[in-house]
């Protein structure tokens, strides 16, 4: 989303599962309303009018998700942030204490100089399809947990129970898989960009679907802005004639991982053709 018209307003927004504490610059009106329908609701009338604010909240695991929601139905500005990068930039404003109603304050502080870059509005099924990989790779990590506990029991009831506990996590997946290849060939921009992603040597459908899911800004975005996103840009250390070692840094997890997973395994059939004189 792009920053067209003119912002006169900046707004903070720290929350947490209960309350929301709200800083609005410049007039620096504070306020803190409960994190429910009510609140959400309180906090729209409480607002700037829409396209003259930008509000700025932390990536909180999930719990900023239906706020940003509909703030963005509202047609508000929002933009999705970094906690490190806020607490960084806190630093350096000499602000060391926190608290909820200080958070609040540097985030709008945070927008009101640094200007973040605003999130697309998001469909319900692109929230959805986030959902559904998410929880795939939750079920994916619990199935791994029981698989290795299996291979030290020898307690024949623990052994029943762990192996009766993957069972009911294989059909768990295969559900979740199922409700998320629905989804992706509901819609065909999904569809076409899925197999174009496969057509990558070493991506396969699991990588396809998280990219396609967790990286709605494919194809929005250039190489480099992508690549920054997904943690994978090498950025410089260098200092007058101190020339460092590039590193990787910051990005979005849940990418990296699917990718080195994805190399691991082009890696893999490379090495595999390599032995059997193909390559």
């Amino acid at each position: 989303m792009s920053m067209q018209g003119s912002i006169t307003s900046f707004v903070g927004i720290d929350l947490s599962k209960k309350s929301l504490d709200v800083c609005i610059l410049p007039e620096e009106k504070s306020s803190i309303l409960t994190h429910d329908a009510r609140g959400r609701q309180e906090l729209l009338r409480q607002l700037p009018l829409h396209g003259s604010c930008l509000i700025v909240v932390e990536a909180t695991g999930g719990y900023e998700r239906l706020l940003v929601a509909e703030l963005t139905e509202a047609g508000h500005r929002v933009a999705v942030v970094n906690p490190r990068q806020v607490r960084d930039f806190a630093k350096a404003l000499g602000i060391l204490a926190k608290t909820d109603r200080l958070d609040a304050l540097v985030l709008a502080k945070f927008g009101q100089q640094v200007r973040p870059r605003c999130g697309a509005k998001a469909s319900e099924k692109q929230g959805e399809l986030e959902q559904l990989v998410a929880r795939r790779r939750q079920l994916i990590s619990l199935r791994t947990a029981e698989t290795n506990r299996l291979e030290t029991i020898t307690a024949k009831v623990v052994r029943k129970s762990l192996q009766q506990t993957v069972d009911h996590l294989n059909k768990q997946i295969k559900r979740v898989e199922k409700a998320i290849l629905a989804i992706i060939e509901s819609d065909d921009e999904w569809k076409n960009k899925a197999e174009l992603i496969q057509s990558v040597p070493g991506i396969g459908p699991v990588v396809g679907v998280t990219l396609v899911a967790e990286v709605p800004e494919l194809g929005q975005l250039n190489r480099q802005q992508i690549t920054s996103l997904a943690g994978l840009a090498p950025f410089n250390r260098d200092s007058g004639q101190f020339r460092g070692q590039r590193t990787i840094w910051g990005g979005r997890a849940s990418i990296r991982s699917a990718l080195y997973m994805a190399a691991l395994s082009a890696r893999s059939a490379f090495m595999n053709l390599r032995r059997a004189g193909v390559a």
